[in-house]
């Protein structure tokens, strides 16, 4: 879904997962630190948004989630995971009830096969699932922001900011009135610089929670059977993730960033060395140059220096090996 907002001058449409919104509005540092000095705010429309009301909405949800929701006040944020039978991570929610319906955007297009999986689950429980992306965009005001939700409007609050559950025919106005304008590039460096995990990006095919961090934020570790946590408690109990998240400091000397899926190796090597994880996701940040996440192999020494590509990077830990 295209953004109104991407009409504006100076607005350099984003590419990939986040086509649909601004990467850019001409200044990408400037607009980092305006979000990270609480103004502004960024176009998250090109998110799905997905409602669930019911009197049964809660308890439903809380055995199908990896979260504890059933007992979820109203106005409280939260963050839950769909796994597969294997344990591996097939949806990210990013949910707030309002006392008599909740609320979750997740990743662009992935809307529908969330639906389709919730529909099939519902059984005889008081529920109904609607797509609300059509009429609701999602808009992010930075920590520290100022800048008043209009009256009415579902508020997700979180220590990164605030998720608005915008009427999308009201998306113009509101960014009118309450620039700057952030884009996404600038609100994914400061996400990589707060080591927080993106479905499609830091997962695959493959991806179990524990590996990204994520046991706590969005699995609750002591809640009723939901699909996939047979893996969760054992890993929890018997082992460790076979990967791990990890931050990289990446060499400033060169001119491109590495891509997702760039192959991460030991300097030591060589560009011929064997493969030791990928870059999940990369950017340039205002303070600490470019930078990435990576998922790496978790007997990957944490002192090591590390290729990714032809890049020079030195690690810092998300998840402990």
């Amino acid at each position: 879904m295209k953004s109104p907002l991407l009409s504006l001058p100076g607005a350099v449409p984003a590419e990939g997962q986040d086509e649909g919104v601004a990467a850019h509005y001409g200044d990408l540092f400037r607009e980092q630190r305006s979000l990270a000095d609480g103004t502004g705010l960024v176009d998250l429309s090109h998110r799905g948004v997905v409602t669930v009301t019911g009197d049964d909405r809660l308890s439903w949800l809380h055995l199908l989630l990896t979260q504890h929701v059933s007992e979820l006040p109203a106005g409280q944020a939260t963050e839950a995971l769909i796994l597969s039978a294997h344990g591996h991570i097939e949806h990210a929610l990013y949910l707030v009830d309002d006392g008599e319906t909740l609320w979750a955007h997740v990743e662009p297009g992935t809307q529908g096969a969330l639906i389709a999986y919730l529909e099939s689950m519902k059984f005889f429980y008081r529920v109904e699932v609607a797509d609300r992306t059509d009429d609701i965009a999602i808009v992010h005001l930075p920590a520290g922001s100022i800048t008043e939700a209009p009256e009415g409007v579902v508020v997700r609050e979180t220590p990164y900011g605030r998720d608005l559950f915008l009427p999308r025919a009201d998306l113009e106005a509101y960014a009118a009135a309450n620039g700057p304008l952030a884009g996404i590039l600038a609100y994914e460096a400061l996400r990589i610089e707060g080591h927080r995990p993106r479905l499609g990006f830091e997962t695959d095919h493959r991806t179990i929670p524990h590996e990204l961090g994520w046991i706590g934020s969005a699995v609750h570790l002591h809640k009723g059977c939901y699909r996939g946590q047979e893996t969760v408690a054992r890993v929890q109990n018997l082992g460790k993730p076979p990967r791990r998240l990890v931050f990289l400091h990446l060499d400033g000397s060169e001119v491109h960033l590495p891509g997702h899926g760039t192959p991460v190796r030991l300097a030591a090597d060589g560009a011929e060395g064997r493969q030791l994880g990928f870059i999940t996701t990369s950017g340039r940040h205002h303070e600490l140059g470019p930078i990435a996440l990576a998922l790496v192999k978790r007997n990957v020494p944490l002192d090591a220096e590390l290729m990714a590509g032809d890049t020079a990077a030195a690690q810092e830990a998300v998840v402990e090996a």
